[in-house]
């Protein structure tokens, strides 16, 4: 085991947050509820051909014993006799053999849609159970000096039992349909501490987070703030970043987030800014320490005068307001050169440095490169 996974170890995440049995559809008792009787139907005739019957279960439920077999086959089957809407609607409880559901298990019912996505997802269960997550840190440097480290941004990998790479977009678009993105986004964090401490790294460290998978800031947030302690890393140094795609939709919960970061001592980034309508509005409701502008507004922003105006008025917002304003997904000496005659603080990007799994402890000297792979 790593000294990075050895050290994640410690930190203890709050129950929302745990990762779920790893009997799910595997060997146990599957408990569901149906909207109508022919979708009941449909489920017996389909789980029927692995030698599974159903038997009545609470209310008017119905519950199937699942014995050791591929899950995979059995979510296979499930998904093509059911319409994603028959899915959606019938419920689905899995329980330990024998054992009957009781009241407390009412807040752990959830579509069978999810159940059977889990199902497909072992692989990405297997990567967190197995502790197959890592980190890879970008560099972000000054945009007066390129070759000067501000800090780096953690950027999550998962590990094939290979040593291949797992993109963190197949990631988090399993997690968010197998209902994992608590647990993946928990990971995550754990993963960027976890690494930036067994790397000794002592600048800014920029780690991202989904307030949509954060249910309550003080359960869901302290084992973060606990493992930052631990790697005796200073909280001023730690930035986390809130992703445009996974903003939440309740402005109040957000806030109360960013308070809990705030209050412990660490400094928060707006990612994004420019890729949406709301991008203004957050800047005013979360008064963010960074700013970071989208890359597609960044690109090309030396030769396309439509987005060289608004990165400019952005910047300029920016600078008044005291926020430091970064610009990534830099490729090019233009778009850098651009971005420094507006007041950019910070870059980051291909042309700087692309991820790495062990950080640039200086800059290399630049050259051309393509459109990121």
């Amino acid at each position: 085991m790593s000294d990075a996974a050895a050290f994640s170890k410690q930190v203890r995440p709050c129950a929302r947050c745990e990762l779920p049995p790893p009997a799910n559809l595997t060997t146990g008792d599957l408990h569901c509820w149906f909207p109508a009787d022919y979708v009941a139907g449909k489920v017996r005739a389909a789980l029927r051909q692995f030698g599974i019957s159903g038997r009545p279960s609470v209310g008017d439920g119905t519950v199937f014993h699942v014995d050791p077999s591929p899950s995979e086959a059995i979510a296979e089957a499930l998904g093509d006799a059911l319409s994603t809407v028959e899915l959606d609607d019938a419920r689905a409880l899995f329980c330990l053999p024998d054992v009957a559901p009781t009241p407390s298990d009412i807040a752990r019912l959830e579509p069978l849609s999810r159940v059977v996505i889990r199902a497909r997802s072992g692989w990405l269960l297997a990567a967190m159970r197995e502790r197959r997550l890592t980190s890879h840190f970008q560099p972000i440097v000054h945009a007066d000096r390129p070759d000067q480290i501000y800090g780096y941004e953690a950027l999550l990998r998962g590990v094939n039992p290979d040593g291949s790479f797992i993109s963190p977009g197949a990631l988090f678009e399993t997690a968010r349909g197998a209902g994992l993105l608590f647990q993946l986004d928990l990971a995550a964090r754990r993963s960027a501490i976890a690494n930036a401490h067994a790397h000794q790294l002592k600048h800014a460290l920029f780690v991202n987070f989904a307030p949509t998978a954060i249910y309550d800031p003080k359960a869901c947030l302290r084992s973060t703030v606990a493992a930052i302690d631990d790697a005796r890393i200073e909280r001023s140094q730690v930035v986390f970043e809130i992703v445009e795609t996974e903003r939440t939709h309740d402005p109040k919960h957000l806030r109360r987030i960013l308070d809990y970061y705030r209050d412990a001592g660490c400094r928060i980034a707006l990612d994004d800014v420019g890729s949406g309508y709301s991008s203004l509005n957050l800047i005013h409701l979360l008064r963010p320490d960074v700013v970071k502008l989208d890359m597609e507004l960044v690109r090309d922003v030396d030769r396309d005068p439509y987005k060289a105006r608004i990165a400019a008025n952005l910047l300029d917002i920016a600078n008044a307001l005291g926020i430091d304003a970064l610009a990534e997904g830099i490729e090019t000496e233009g778009e850098l050169e651009r971005v420094q005659q507006h007041g950019a603080k910070y870059v980051q990007g291909f042309l700087i440095a692309r991820p790495a799994p062990i950080p640039l402890s200086a800059i290399p000297q630049r050259s051309p490169v393509g459109v990121a792979a």
